[in-house]
């Protein structure tokens, strides 16, 4: 192939270029390509010179980029533009190689972004960007820069909103920010492009009202008018997704989307009007239905979910329409898709089944077709577990058992086994339904499969022992404990030494997600995506943890993690010493992880530690300090600390903290020390608190009133009366007492009914330990609200510190 770079024939030498870098994996010795490519990038032919910066940059390692920094610095200032694009862009992929080597061509990068040619501009601003995207101080530098100068290239000033909309979030400053005048004035760009993503930015900062939003939507409206199809599809796109947080602010725009129904471009009218569909009246929503049938059939799956999201949000608003929707996503089931789109319908009438009591039959009637026709084994598992949970609350729960032992009959043994648990949930619940489930499950013990056959002769057996406390803790609550951490447990049990029998107590409880991460999740995916069997259960903050926590000296010893807590900011985040701080509960321990950022260049940090002023009762265990802490990288220091013994109401306390260190005064450039000798210095902190919160988990109790009344034999009860005059309305207390006490609502008790004057809470958890804690609330609002509050635990101590801690 070396022989063809004597061609002549300009086709043919750009295909030896692609030829060399599909064969550059399987070479040994690439000298005579190199100095080959060396010689067309550095040559007089035009033509030649970009292809070979890319096959040159494409094949060389670390040692050889050395010999060919020079030319690429030559390369990127270059007077021709297919050049200069050609070095940026390839010196972005050598970041990964050798980012070292590629900072030092900073200043050639700079010289690109004054071009006048757009691409270079554009592609000058990404390598500095990515050179710099480490540095938040140098990225506002470059921000504050280039927002002063006008940017020739359209495509870079898009770039630039995007940089400068992340430093917006990152500083979590909104509309108060000054870079947001910047992102403002492009609205008024010349460049369509530009003013759509100046739009875009400002609509999905996290800060913004609706007063800040109206210059975006106005640019959004107009280009609704626009007779180029993309700049329609993106207006009536972005406003789509501005409606599920803001949709007063979109109803302004409802006559340009009313037009769009009838777009030929059935992408744009599905947007249009699942867009109407959250902004728009009550009295619309069976027009626009019907709008909807007539070409649903003809727009794809992902455009599908479009119209499932907005008929989950409306539900939500509109909770009486929830028939004539209902019928309507019954329909679309019925429809051929794949499992994503169905997963969709399938969460979505799930999500109003939650939500709207009155459509709960009507939901689970829909279901119960679906499945009989269900080709995905994972969605009719999730369907069968939802029966079960939801079936026997029923007027009629005899209704739903024919649908489910159907599955028994016809389905593969993932979903016969799913079918058989949820039939037992049945027999725990409805008592005259016991003797008929008996039979079924009398039935499933001669499956074929040994995992329906083990289930049935399972639930058989406990439900034949009739005792309530039995089927509500094997079969209503299931196991709720971390399987991950199960199994560690258990292998640690193995390999020791002890006697004494495995304790459930020990292993650490599946934490349960709380209400702020699911209105996130929801808010950021627009809709509930499939859980449970269809996706991987995601990893618990805890399980992320355990292992990491687990091989460090001095906290191995101590037993399981109970449960991690929320980070919490010791610093403000632009000072020079950035610390975050993670709260690890164990049972008769609390380790302080303290995550640190030293943001000083011309610093080098050596033996990083917290100290604390701990309250009283509490006792300091150990310190693990971080030996080295350089410019830009976080480093961890742990303090682990003991809980007060036999004072439980002294575990909540606040804690005066200090970051003390030795400081060694370094080149920025190169981060190495002036000195071997540092100096001793130390950086105040926010005080740390520990709450009650930071020592229950959450747990999720399927009948919390039967565990109440089956709690009068075993646990303590006790009982106080408060006011709440600093709190309005019987949400908000709702929200507080959940906030602060830390423990999970059950019942959906966290929704307080419109126009109601009182209200029961129902909370459930365990406490370190391993220690179960039952919660009722009974709250009444007068002047302020008043509240009732019982508490029943297994261990008189932590009653009593629940009801103190309130007080």
């Amino acid at each position: 192939m070396t022989k063809l770079f004597q061609s002549k024939d300009v086709i043919l030498r750009r295909l030896v270029y692609l030829g060399i870098k599909e064969l550059s994996s399987i070479a040994n010795d690439v000298i005579i390509v190199t100095s080959s490519l060396t010689k067309d990038m550095t040559g007089k032919e035009d033509l030649y010179r970009a292809a070979a910066i890319r096959a040159l940059c494409s094949i060389t390692d670390g040692a050889m980029l050395q010999a060919i920094e020079r030319y690429m610095k030559q390369a990127i200032v270059d007077k021709n533009s297919a050049v200069s694009s050609a070095a940026l862009v390839s010196s972005l992929h050598l970041t990964q190689l050798a980012p070292e080597v590629v900072k030092r061509w900073v200043n050639e990068a700079q010289e690109a972004v004054n071009s006048d040619n757009i691409m270079v501009q554009y592609h000058a601003l990404g390598l500095l960007y990515h050179i710099r995207k480490s540095d938040r101080l140098a990225v506002t530098k470059l921000v504050a820069k280039l927002t002063r100068m006008s940017l020739k290239s359209p495509y870079a000033v898009c770039m630039l909103i995007r940089i400068t909309a992340k430093l917006i979030e990152e500083e979590d400053s909104g509309s108060e920010s000054p870079l947001f005048e910047f992102i403002e004035s492009c609205l008024r760009h010349k460049s369509e492009m530009v003013v759509y993503e100046a739009a875009h930015a400002i609509v999905n900062l996290k800060r913004t009202t609706s007063r800040e939003l109206a210059p975006a939507i106005t640019v959004l409206q107009i280009n609704c008018g626009s007779p180029k199809p993309t700049v329609r599809f993106a207006a009536v796109r972005t406003l789509n997704q501005v409606a599920i947080s803001h949709p007063a602010a979109v109803t302004a725009c409802n006559m340009d989307l009313e037009n769009l129904i009838t777009d030929p471009n059935r992408s744009i009218a599905t947007l249009a009007i699942t867009t109407l569909l959250k902004t728009g009246a009550e009295s619309s929503v069976e027009r626009l239905m019907k709008q909807i049938a007539t070409f649903v059939s003809e727009i794809s799956d992902e455009f599908k979910i479009v119209v499932v999201q907005a008929i989950r949000s409306l539900a939500l608003k509109f909770p009486r329409k929830h028939s004539s929707l209902m019928n309507f996503l019954s329909a679309m089931l019925r429809d051929e898709g794949g499992l994503e789109y169905k997963a969709s319908i399938a969460d979505t009438i799930i999500t109003i089944i939650e939500d709207n009591p009155e459509a709960k039959e009507t939901g689970l009637a829909h279901l119960c077709e679906f499945i009989e026709d269900c080709e995905h084994t994972s969605l009719a598992v999730r369907i069968l577990h939802l029966l079960g949970k939801e079936g026997p609350r029923t007027k009629q729960p005899s209704r739903y058992i024919r649908f489910i032992y159907n599955r028994v009959i016809l389905e593969n043994p993932t979903v016969r086994a799913a079918a058989v648990s949820a039939m037992a949930q049945f027999g725990a619940t409805c008592p005259d339904l016991l003797e008929n489930i008996q039979v079924l499950l009398a039935r499933c013990q001669m499956d074929s499969d040994d995992e329906v056959r083990d289930r049935a002769t399972y639930y058989s057996n406990i439900l034949g022992q009739q005792d309530k406390s039995l089927y509500n803790n094997y079969i209503l609550d299931t196991l709720q404990v971390s399987v991950p951490s199960l199994e560690r447990c258990l292998k640690e049990y193995i390999l020791g030494t002890t006697e004494e029998p495995f304790d459930m107590k020990t292993v650490p409880i599946a934490s349960v997600p709380s209400l702020e991460d699911k209105e996130t999740k929801q808010k950021s995916e627009g809709m509930l995506h499939s859980a449970g069997p269809i996706k991987p259960a995601p990893i618990s903050r805890e399980e992320n943890y355990a292992e990491k926590l687990s091989a460090i000296p001095g906290i191995q010893s101590i037993g399981p993690l109970f449960k991690s807590s929320d980070m919490v900011e010791l610093t403000e985040s632009e000072t020079e010493y950035y610390v975050r701080c993670i709260k690890h509960c164990y049972k008769h321990h609390m380790v302080l992880q303290f995550d640190c950022l030293n943001t000083l260049s011309d610093q080098l940090l050596e033996n990083v530690k917290v100290h604390l002023d701990p309250s009283e009762g509490y006792a300091i265990m150990g310190e693990i300090s971080c030996p080295k802490l350089p410019y830009n990288e976080t480093g961890t220091c742990y303090v682990i600390l003991k809980f007060p013994e036999n004072d439980l109401p002294n575990t909540i306390g606040t804690f005066g903290a200090v970051l003390k260190f030795i400081v060694k005064d370094c080149d920025p450039t190169t981060g190495l020390p002036d000195t071997d000798e540092g100096y001793d210095d130390e950086y105040m902190l926010e005080d740390l608190e520990i709450t009650l919160g930071d020592q229950i988990q959450k747990v999720n109790k399927v009948s919390w009133n039967t565990a109440w009344d089956e709690a009068d034999q075993s646990y303590i009860e006790m009982e106080d009366t408060y006011s709440l005059s600093s709190m309005n309305t019987l949400d908000e207390a709702v929200k507080s007492i959940i906030q602060f006490l830390g423990l999970q609502p059950a019942e959906r008790t966290d929704k307080v009914p419109e126009g109601k004057s009182t209200h029961t809470l129902l909370l459930a958890g365990v406490y370190r330990g391993g220690i179960d804690i039952l919660v009722k609330a009974k709250l009444a609002l007068a002047d302020g609200v008043n509240m009732q509050l019982k508490v029943k635990s297994t261990q008189e101590e932590v009653a009593d510190l629940i009801i103190s801690a309130v007080g």
